[in-house]
């Protein structure tokens, strides 16, 4: 669904600034680490990101660097359906965390052009034939982590509606890349199982190894509904996901809720492997919408005010790393 109109035209009066191509690199650590590798000041830029002979322009916001701090966290942050990366990082307003909190955070677009902007190619979601979006974001990674001097063991991924489902997808096929995700109103553990579609596919998930997970998602949301059903993509409900990760990340059985707000609830699993905390914000009366956006989304239910999800999941990812 789209958001506001006044989100819209937020959106394209942003400036996005050229910056040179470009090459990933296998050494992104080491390429991370060199004096004087970084030049991008602070603010927003674009990085072209060369894959399978096309060059694409991420959106990057770069906050302040602070003298002899070292390389910087990189969070991706991807957009909803028929969205963009500028819309994302609009309707999220996730760089002025960045700023305060100095991570990097990048905003690239989905492969599968929709509606007015671009849908993630989730996998086994979207037809083949489209851009493999997992190899995608992961040449993104190498990519920034050298162009920007970020860290590679602090790379985290969250996103929005169909951007929360390309995250999960993310901690199903790169453990080993990302130190944690936060889906929002997306959070999935693989496709619905075709025997049983309220239970997801458990050969469509099969992480290596742990993965930290924190999920914001509202009660009231329809298009992604909390307790399941909709589109083919979704099905199975929201704490059925959640209890899955927390069967892959090898958590003790049983979940914790605990009241945050008058309209809130924080549901944790605990004794995961290697700390691999598992956990879901529930918002009682929330739509398909950001926790703490400054924007409402148009047709797609109320927006909580009473949590900040930028500031949480910022919270959960700086207590994880490779």
């Amino acid at each position: 669904m789209p958001i506001r109109t006044a989100l819209a035209t937020a959106a394209l009066a942003a400036a996005a600034l050229g910056a040179a191509p470009l090459p990933a690199t296998d050494a992104a650590a080491a390429a991370a680490a060199a004096p004087g590798r970084c030049t991008t000041g602070a603010g927003d830029t674009t990085v072209q990101v060369p894959f399978e002979g096309t060059e694409y322009a991420v959106r990057v916001h770069v906050p302040p660097r602070r003298p002899g701090g070292g390389p910087l966290p990189l969070v991706l942050t991807l957009h909803g359906s028929q969205n963009t990366g500028q819309g994302q990082l609009t309707y999220t307003g996730v760089a002025r965390t960045a700023d305060a909190q100095g991570f990097i955070v990048a905003a690239p677009d989905g492969a599968v052009p929709g509606g007015n902007g671009f849908i993630w190619n989730v996998p086994q979601v979207t037809p083949a034939g489209t851009r493999d979006d997992v190899a995608y974001l992961s040449r993104v990674i190498d990519t920034l982590t050298g162009a920007l001097c970020a860290d590679p063991a602090r790379v985290y991924a969250t996103g929005y509606s169909g951007g929360g489902r390309m995250a999960s997808a993310l901690a199903c096929a790169l453990p080993g890349r990302l130190a944690a995700v936060a889906p929002v109103a997306g959070l999935r553990a693989g496709r619905p199982d075709p025997a049983d579609e309220g239970l997801p596919d458990p050969a469509s998930c099969r992480p290596a190894e742990p993965v930290p997970v924190l999920a914001f998602h509202g009660q009231q949301d329809h298009t992604n509904p909390y307790d399941g059903g909709g589109s083919a993509a979704w099905r199975y409900p929201v704490p059925v996901a959640l209890s899955r990760w927390a069967e892959l990340n090898g958590c003790r059985p049983g979940a914790t809720t605990t009241p945050v707000t008058g309209h809130v609830t924080l549901t944790t699993y605990g004794g995961c492997h290697g700390g691999a905390e598992t956990a879901l914000y529930t918002v009682a009366d929330g739509g398909h919408t950001w926790p703490g956006s400054p924007y409402e989304s148009e047709g797609n239910g109320a927006t909580t005010r009473e949590i900040d999800a930028n500031t949480l999941m910022w919270q959960f990812f700086r207590r994880h790393h490779r």
